[in-house]
């Protein structure tokens, strides 16, 4: 990109900004508030195509085939989301791995250690897919997909500034919290979502100020759009008495349990449809069968479920039916977004919450009706404690609700619920709804930046293969000479097969340097250490640098994949921590 001004040509933003004599902060605060236009422009787009999907297809293909009006008619409610699935195919064709399924934590993965380069494409992607899948009746919502999408603006506008990898990370975190402030129409749970799940808890306070002017601008692009409203009009609830506080304490400790469930069933039904035998592209097509099964009889289950929170909240829906959606709601997101389908999870935690909220508050207000709040404010309390629960996120839980409702009054039952539901959660499963993937895969999100970055780089892009080998059967005076005139300090010692067994260091020969006797009879074989610690190509450093503090040794050998008694290289306790010094320095560049 070049910008010409008085005849001087900048090759970059950064050019621009050097040129003008803009300092650090100025520049930053100049990015994040193109961030912010930009991600509550892209908000605008994904609620519009969603929109556009949901009259189209959901409603205008209920009306076509005669689903509105009930009766026999209502078991064709399948077609809806199965057509959603149909649709996502060609996108999933062209690009696979980057259309299907939940996504996030994929893109936590990006932010935290892959250095914060997404795709814009994405933008593309996240806002097509999920609309069709949610607007078609696909159980998900719609807060992951705008997420990444604000986190897709923040990186290439990094990308187009060519900015440090902190500072790309930075702009991704203010972007997720323009896409989630401009969703809710709530700039102070943006700001928390980007703090606590995007950037892990971990950010520097004079960077907070790019995260709060991207949340503030985006929400501004919304309320343009779509007024100052919060996400629910719902009456005010109280807390009736002091005595009621037990109450949502006992609450709490049910909603980390329920979201420890929902949790395990997710990931689950993820795995489950992973390993059955199915083609691919036929895997939503099925998911959405059963997300449209089981909308025949609870046709609340289906999309965002917005209007039925709103219900829910205002006392509209049933208790046998609220605590039936519990599950099910449960069951068709976890079915909808495993077998591939597109979308987010935040929406689903708000309703299971709402629901859950509803059934304890029948129970407890039917037992104590005189000391305790209607139903409907435990409803309002189940929405932000059970995202916080499922997130452990308690503060993004918090003010979201506060921001979404406007009810001010309920704050504190809220604060005991979030808090004491997220630490029952975290006592129960260590990992969260956007962190169980990253574990299965030995990537430690939380373990903080030094294991991040260790954590990024593979033994294979830092081992040496340029080493030397002896038979086990080498003298030791041949091997010392070896060694002095290779240099070479650490040598495994072969079989006749030439398979390792076992390793002679400088240590080792110490004592007989100067035996001439027995350095004429003495094997490499006899003296070699016979419990060698061998690392793999595909370790990372952090196993690598675990590796070399069990033992004092500055080599350690590196053998095949499915081999372990065969050396491909060794590595240096010295390159390896070069190799970490140029990361974490490119990091700051």
């Amino acid at each position: 990109m070049k910008i010409i001004w008085r005849g001087i040509t900048f090759r970059t933003l950064k050019d621009c900004a050097k040129a003008f004599r803009l300092g650090e902060q100025p520049t930053i605060i100049i990015m994040a508030f193109i961030v912010g236009i930009l991600a509550g422009a892209a908000n605008v787009m994904f609620r519009t195509a969603m929109n556009i999907s949901h009259d189209l297809i959901f409603i205008g293909g209920s009306r076509l085939l005669h689903i509105t009006d009930d009766g026999a008619y209502r078991a064709l409610i399948p077609l809806l989301p199965i057509t959603g699935a149909v649709l996502i195919i060609p996108l999933s064709l062209l690009f696979p791995g980057e259309v299907n399924g939940y996504g996030f934590s994929k893109f936590l993965e990006t932010v935290n250690i892959r250095g914060g380069v997404i795709k814009v494409r994405n933008i593309f992607l996240k806002t097509l897919a999920p609309a069709l899948t949610i607007g078609t009746g696909g159980s998900a919502g719609v807060e992951g997909p705008i997420a990444f999408i604000g986190g897709t603006v923040g990186s290439a506008i990094g990308q187009l500034f060519r900015a440090s990898e902190n500072r790309m990370k930075l702009l991704i975190a203010a972007g997720t919290a323009g896409g989630i402030a401009a969703t809710f129409n709530a700039p102070i749970a943006g700001i928390m979502f980007a703090v606590e799940i995007v950037l892990l808890g971990n950010y520097e306070i004079s960077s907070f100020s790019a995260i709060v002017i991207s949340s503030g601008i985006a929400t501004v692009v919304s309320r343009g759009f779509y007024g100052e409203n919060p996400a629910f009009q719902v009456p005010q609830y109280d807390l009736r008495s002091p005595l009621e506080i037990p109450f949502y304490i006992v609450f709490g400790v049910l909603i980390g349990v329920l979201a420890v469930f929902y949790i395990r069933i997710f990931h689950k039904t993820k795995d489950e449809f992973d390993a059955f035998r199915l083609h691919p592209q036929l895997k939503p097509i099925l998911g959405a069968f059963i997300v449209g099964a089981i909308g025949i009889f609870l046709p609340q289950i289906m999309g965002n479920g917005y209007e039925f929170i709103e219900a829910a909240l205002s006392g509209k829906i049933l208790f046998p039916v609220i605590a039936a959606l519990v599950l099910f709601k449960i069951i068709a997101t976890s079915v909808t977004l495993g077998s591939g389908g597109a979308g987010g999870v935040f929406a689903p935690a708000l309703f299971v919450g709402a629901m859950a909220g509803g059934s304890f508050g029948h129970l407890v207000h039917y037992l104590f009706p005189s000391s305790t709040a209607s139903p409907e404010a435990y409803a309002t309390v189940g929405i932000g404690a059970f995202l916080a629960a499922s997130t452990h996120a308690p503060l993004t839980g918090i003010f979201l609700l506060f921001e979404m409702t406007g009810n001010y009054k309920i704050i504190i039952p809220l604060m005991f619920t979030s808090i004491i539901g997220t630490l029952v959660a975290k006592r129960l499963y260590p990992d969260s709804i956007d962190t169980v993937e990253l574990t299965k895969r030995g990537i430690k999100i939380h373990a903080g930046r030094e294991v991040s970055v260790m954590s990024r780089i593979r033994v294979r892009e830092v081992m040496d293969p340029d080493f030397i080998t002896v038979p086990q059967e080498t003298l030791l005076k041949d091997l010392i000479d070896i060694m002095i005139r290779k240099d070479k300090f650490y040598v495994p010692v072969l079989d006749d097969a030439g398979d390792m067994t076992g390793i002679v260091s400088g240590q080792d020969i110490r004592p007989v340097l100067f035996e001439e006797k027995v350095k004429n009879v003495v094997t490499a074989g006899e003296v070699a250490t016979e419990s060698v610690i061998v690392l793999k190509p595909g370790d990372d450093l952090n196993i690598a640098m675990n590796a070399f503090s069990r033992k004092d040794i500055e080599e350690i050998p590196v053998v095949a994949e499915y081999n372990p008694k065969r050396v491909v290289a060794m590595i240096r306790r010295k390159d390896l921590i070069d190799a970490y010094n140029r990361e974490v320095l490119k990091g700051h560049e």
